[in-house]
């Protein structure tokens, strides 16, 4: 299996791939070049329960926090502009999906929205480098966004999917803390 997936679309990982035990989430984008203060993208990955909320907010794997409270997600910075190394076998049971979004560096003198991104993608792959899926992100709403869901990795009875989202937001950060439970006491 390897394709490019329109928003919405599923792939079957691990059935279409036996013994695929992890997985690599690259994340890359082209911006314009900027005179000014140029968009700083920030990629995250949540790691959610079955009502899509974070386990705890040691299960956001991003910069500055490089790995998930269980280690099972990992923050890499490789070929692609970002990489997230997800094991498989090791995400425990509770988890329901991970979902890697990008949102605007909140910097007041940062630009508004990503209208200076030109291209978005988001791709799966194997350990050894070969090619799962990809999903190339349409750009026609970058000029009114500030953050956005590219795609979700989650399990579909004892196998895991990915799902191609390509959903927007225009209250950035905010928007994911709040539709994620990010920063709420347990």
């Amino acid at each position: 299996m390897t394709g490019r997936l329109v928003p919405g679309a599923n792939a079957a990982l691990t059935a279409e791939n036996p013994g695929l035990d992890a997985v690599v989430v690259g994340i890359a984008w082209d911006q314009i070049a900027s005179r000014g203060p140029s968009a700083e993208l920030v990629p995250v990955a949540i790691v959610c329960d079955a009502d899509g909320r974070v386990l705890s907010d040691d299960d956001l794997v991003f910069f500055n926090q490089i790995e998930s409270a269980d280690s099972s997600v990992r923050y890499l910075d490789e070929s692609d502009q970002e990489e997230i190394d997800v094991d498989l076998v090791s995400v425990p049971d509770v988890v329901d999906k991970i979902v890697f979004a990008v949102y605007l560096d909140p910097d007041p003198r940062s630009p508004r929205d990503l209208g200076s991104v030109r291209s978005m993608t988001i791709r799966v792959s194997a350990p050894d480098g070969r090619e799962l899926v990809q999903f190339p992100l349409p750009s026609e709403r970058n000029h009114t966004i500030d953050a956005v869901i590219l795609g979700e990795l989650y399990r579909h009875r004892a196998e895991w999917k990915f799902r191609a989202v390509g959903q927007g937001y225009t209250t950035g950060l905010t928007g994911l803390r709040t539709d994620h439970g990010i920063g709420r006491a347990r």
